[in-house]
């Protein structure tokens, strides 16, 4: 199975793809980010992720995405910002008939670590290890997709 991890946000975006086997084996596809100006309008910024995140389905035909709830946010402009980015996320992968899965981020760290209120750096380490990789995956946020994909792969062996 092919999983499609995403780590939501307007300025930045992750998107981390794993394949997983029967035996629960994973292995890296593709991992990055989309990134949008700063100072380009929402609607504009919206468009950017929805435009690269439907070439990345498109080119690598996940069959699930897992995507990171956003669970609190001190700055209510960012939570509406991530939101939205959130949202444009969700319609993609229904528009290409994807199964969508959501995870808090204490569920993904739980998943990964083994601990709920795991530190970025131990989350890294771990999708590091766990994907057999020689360093941690840059830019965090792509890390942070991996591990969200990583978790799906976990639930999905016991679901």
């Amino acid at each position: 199975m092919r999983i499609l991890g995403i780590d939501p946000g307007t300025g930045i975006l992750g998107f981390g793809l794993i394949d997983t086997d029967a035996r629960g084996q994973v292995a890296l596809v593709d991992a990055g980010v989309i990134r949008t100006p700063v100072k380009q309008a929402d609607s504009d910024r919206l468009n950017t992720i929805y435009d690269e995140l439907h070439e990345i389905i498109s080119e690598h035909k996940p069959e699930v995405m897992s995507v990171e709830k956003l669970f609190f946010a001190r700055n209510v402009t960012t939570a509406m910002s991530v939101a939205q980015a959130r949202g444009v996320v969700l319609l993609c992968g229904k528009q290409h008939k994807l199964s969508l899965f959501e995870y808090t981020p204490m569920q993904i760290k739980q998943a990964i670590t083994g601990y709920g209120k795991a530190d970025k750096k131990q989350m890294q380490e771990m999708v590091r290890i766990i994907l057999k990789l020689e360093e941690v995956p840059k830019p965090d946020d792509a890390a942070d997709a991996l591990a969200a994909a990583i978790c799906h792969s976990m639930s999905a062996n016991f679901a």
